[in-house]
């Protein structure tokens, strides 16, 4: 972010362009780490990560299990609370209203040059994935 940028000012949508981006490239590489090579398989697998219903429960599991600060909370209600013109296409709104919080909230913490939150929030997200589909 450059230094003339207010955080305060950016829109829930723009940290959610790359929170997800953020969220994403951890995603493939945790998979490339555990082997995954084929890319059918590697998308087929990222998706149980990456989708607007996997972000919307991981979200709610974090907000349910008190993993946030108020300041983390606040700009995912930022990126939830957003108007997209767009529409998911495996998502009702709500859920993936909660994504693009979800995204927001990475966004936030990445902008912010929050690394190590921002890797123990991923990583607590991919465990979370990962015992569900065990």
């Amino acid at each position: 972010m450059s230094e003339g940028t207010n955080l305060h000012l950016l829109n829930g949508l723009a940290l959610a362009y790359i929170g997800d981006a953020a969220y994403e490239l951890a995603i493939r590489n945790h998979l490339l780490m555990k082997g995954q090579t084929k890319p059918n398989v590697l998308h087929q697998t990222a998706t149980l990560y990456v989708s607007a219903k996997a972000q919307a429960y991981l979200v709610d599991k974090l907000v349910e299990e008190n993993q946030l600060t108020d300041d983390e909370i606040t700009y995912y209600k930022r990126g939830r609370n957003a108007k997209s013109h767009t529409k998911a296409k495996h998502a009702d709104s709500k859920t993936y209203s909660q994504s693009t919080g979800f995204e927001a909230l990475l966004g936030y913490l990445y902008v912010t040059k929050q690394k190590d939150r921002l890797e123990e929030v991923i990583r607590w997200c991919i465990d979370e994935i990962e015992k569900r589909n065990q």
